[in-house]
């Protein structure tokens, strides 16, 4: 059975995501979804390309590491997207018109000298 892969990355975020094409199962950092993301958070968003594509029958296992649980998420949906196109490449103009093969490039700006903040100035006092 061939491995198609694919790794996404947001912020300091790094997802290697393996997929399968047999019954659906979702580990992460051998985890299941549920137990590794808590429901507050919208992980569901990690899932968009697969709805895109109708694909079916996927087992999904992924490597996440660095950031927070926001970055891993769209990490993995970036990963998962790559992984995707490398299965079948006529994916590719459905993912890339809803932009999910393009990795998300801001990161933190750095705290420069004299500031609290990387913009952010100390309270002005006049006397």
């Amino acid at each position: 059975m061939k491995i198609y892969k694919g790794s996404g990355k947001k912020k300091c975020a790094v997802a290697r995501v393996f997929l399968k094409i047999k019954k659906n199962k979702i580990k992460i950092n051998n985890l299941n979804i549920n137990e590794y993301f808590n429901k507050k958070l919208n992980y569901k968003l990690i899932f968009d390309p697969v709805k895109l594509t109708n694909s079916k029958n996927l087992s999904i296992k992924a490597n996440v590491k660095g950031g927070g649980k926001s970055s891993q998420i769209m990490a993995l949906r970036n990963g998962l997207a790559k992984a995707l196109l490398n299965y079948n490449i006529k994916y590719k103009k459905i993912l890339s018109d809803n932009k999910l093969l393009t990795r998300d490039s801001r990161m933190v700006e750095r705290k420069k000298i004299g500031k609290v903040k990387s913009r952010k100035n100390k309270q002005f006092s006049k006397r």
